[in-house]
């Protein structure tokens, strides 16, 4: 059996509270303000039927990002019949961000840009420093995010989210918006409230 110093034990533990934040269901979200391609945008400001879902994405270096972003941008007006306003973010610079959009071919996505490493920790995002050019031979920021996808009821409170320490993995928008459609259907609560 393992001995553990509860003093150290507890240190790191106030530490590792100190620089993670978890996202509660049912609790209220960080306030949100930010830029995006189409001009300043705030969470309180946003009225849709029935959600509004934040994907945090990478940048303009992440390969699986573009796909990942048309794919969402593609699906942009199902989502709106749905109910659900979409909002892609990054902490790339304006100029990145205006990049991704064309070289992606982003036709009605809202990209935000600059969030800052605040908003990141506020958010519960994993955070990476840069690596140099990708695979794709773009040069990563010296600090980013890592992917998170937040499904926020009109009153400001967590419905659902998704963070990644990685690239991979991330879930399909044809799923989301599926399983969104069953979970208003059915009335279907906020999972994951408990501590």
């Amino acid at each position: 059996m393992v001995q553990v110093d509860s003093l150290y034990f507890k240190a790191c533990l106030s530490e590792l509270e100190r620089n993670v934040n978890v996202l509660k269901p049912r609790q209220a979200v960080p306030s949100l303000e930010i830029s995006t391609l189409k001009g300043p945008w705030s969470l309180v400001s946003q009225q849709p039927e029935n959600f509004t879902m934040l994907v945090f994405y990478r940048g303009l270096h992440c390969p699986i990002c573009s796909k990942y972003i048309q794919e969402l941008d593609r699906m942009t007006g199902d989502f709106a019949e749905a109910g659900v306003t979409a909002l892609a973010l990054s902490s790339d610079d304006s100029a990145r961000a205006q990049q991704a959009s064309d070289d992606w071919g982003l036709s009605t996505l809202n990209i935000a840009y600059d969030v800052s490493a605040d908003q990141a920790r506020a958010w519960g995002l994993h955070r990476s420093a840069g690596r140099g050019k990708t695979s794709i031979g773009i040069e990563e920021p010296p600090e980013f995010s890592e992917p998170g996808l937040f499904l926020i009821r009109p009153d400001e409170t967590l419905y659902w989210s998704q963070v990644s320490t990685m690239p991979f993995a991330r879930p399909h928008f044809k799923e989301i918006l599926g399983a969104l459609k069953f979970a208003l259907e059915k009335d279907y609560p906020a999972r994951g409230e408990l501590d």
